[in-house]
C-alpha cells in the first residue's frame, strides 16, 4: 500500500480531515500490523480567524508552547497529548509550517490485527474497540512516545495507507465533540467529518 506523501497533510486541516476518511492507518505493534479505515475526524485549524477550539491558539495567546509546538509544522508528524488525566489522543499535523494546524482522528474500523485490539480492549465488544479518539488510541497502543512521530516513513510505528477516495456523498458533517467552554461560533462550527451509518462511528450521531 501506498503511504500518504507529506504533500498530502500540508493542506488546511478543514480539507484533510474529510480525505483522511477511508484511509488506513496502521500502527507497527510488536512486528505486528494492526490497522483501522479513518471512519470519523475532525478539523482544528487557522481560518481567517483564530479557532478558539485548537490548542494552537486557545493557549499562550497562539503561540507554539512545549506541548504544541508540533501544531506549527510541519506537516505530516503526530500530535499525541494526554487528556483528562487517562486518555491519549491521535492527531495528524497538517497546513503551513508556523500556523497551529491538526486533525484529530475520532473513529476506525478495525481491519488487521483485531486479535491484538481485542487484548488492548479486553471485554468490550467488537463495535466498540475503536468507536472513539481514546478507544482507538488503546486499540492501536497509541501514547506519548509517539508524539511528534513521522507518519510518512514506517520507521516511527505508525503511519496512514493511501485508499479509494471516499465521495463527498458519503460523508456526513457536524459540530466537533467535546469543547467544553468553548465559545460561540467555533463551538458549533461543522468540522466533524464521518462516514455516514458507519456503525464504528463515535457515539450516536452515524447518520
Amino acid at each position: 500500500m501506498r503511504i500518504l506523501s507529506q504533500e498530502f497533510y500540508a493542506r488546511p486541516a478543514r480539507l484533510v480531515a474529510p480525505d483522511l476518511l477511508g484511509k488506513r492507518l496502521v500502527r507497527n505493534y510488536d512486528g505486528q500490523r494492526i490497522a483501522g479505515l479513518i471512519v470519523e475526524t475532525e478539523a482544528y485549524c487557522d481560518p481567517e480567524e483564530p479557532d478558539l477550539a485548537c490548542h494552537g491558539d486557545r493557549t499562550n495567546k497562539g503561540r507554539p508552547t512545549p506541548r504544541t509546538k508540533v501544531m506549527f509544522g510541519p506537516a505530516g508528524f503526530g500530535y499525541v497529548y494526554f487528556t483528562y488525566g487517562m486518555h491519549w489522543m491521535f492527531n495528524v499535523v497538517t497546513g503551513k509550517t508556523g500556523q497551529a494546524n491538526a486533525v484529530l482522528i475520532r473513529a476506525l474500523e478495525p481491519v488487521e490485527g483485531e486479535w491484538l485490539i481485542a487484548r488492548n480492549r479486553a471485554g468490550r465488544e467488537r463495535a466498540d474497540w475503536t468507536n472513539g479518539p481514546a478507544k482507538l488510541a488503546q486499540a492501536l497502543a497509541i501514547d506519548g512516545t509517539l508524539n511528534e512521530v513521522c507518519l510518512f516513513k514506517t520507521e516511527g510505528g505508525i503511519w496512514i495507507e493511501d485508499q479509494p477516495t471516499i465521495s463527498f456523498e458519503n460523508i456526513s458533517t457536524g459540530p466537533r465533540v467535546g469543547l467544553g467552554n468553548t465559545p460561540e461560533p467555533w463551538i458549533s462550527k461543522p468540522w466533524r467529518y464521518w462516514l455516514t451509518n458507519n456503525r464504528f462511528v463515535s457515539g450516536k450521531n452515524r447518520g
